[in-house]
């Protein structure tokens, strides 16, 4: 079945971002602050030098992706951003506070990228990996095609 749960934006997500760092015993620093803010807003996945080059904008100084991947890492550690295995790429969290399996549906026409929650898929794959004695962490699902536009558009 899948989970329903409401989707935040702008200064709420921020505010809970900030709220679910703090309670895994993290510190919300002011990089970390601009490095969230700008991957929310960028709305899309993606990549750390993507992330990386508009930090640098906003703090009128370069801003070296390493340091920003290691946000990203963290954030994705914490669940505040998700990776996008297959682009390399990374997108906020819109509900931090929730802890789930997601399924990205990633969009080769136009880039987009859907993510859904549904915990009865991924829940089958924990199972079978415990069955075979194997502990997994964080399935990552990713289906590659077109999105509803693409697919129209084409025709």
């Amino acid at each position: 079945m899948a989970h329903s749960h409401r989707l935040l934006a702008g200064t709420p997500l921020a505010e809970a971002a900030q709220a679910a760092l703090a309670g895994a015993g993290e510190r919300w620093t002011p990089m970390r602050a601009r490095v969230f803010a700008v991957l929310s807003a960028l709305g899309r996945p993606a990549s750390a030098y993507q992330v990386a080059a508009g930090v640098s904008a906003a703090e009128g100084r370069t801003v070296p992706a390493n340091s920003v991947y290691r946000i990203l890492d963290l954030f994705v550690a914490r669940n505040l951003a998700q990776r996008i295995e297959s682009a390399n790429a990374y997108v906020a969290n819109a509900h931090p506070g929730c802890r789930h399996d997601c399924i990205f549906l990633v969009c080769d026409g136009c880039g987009t990228t859907t993510h859904l929650d549904d915990d009865s898929l991924t829940r089958g794959l924990r199972d079978a990996a415990a069955a075979s004695g194997f502990a997994a962490e964080r399935p990552v699902i990713e289906l590659r095609g077109r999105c509803r536009d693409c697919t129209a558009a084409a025709h």
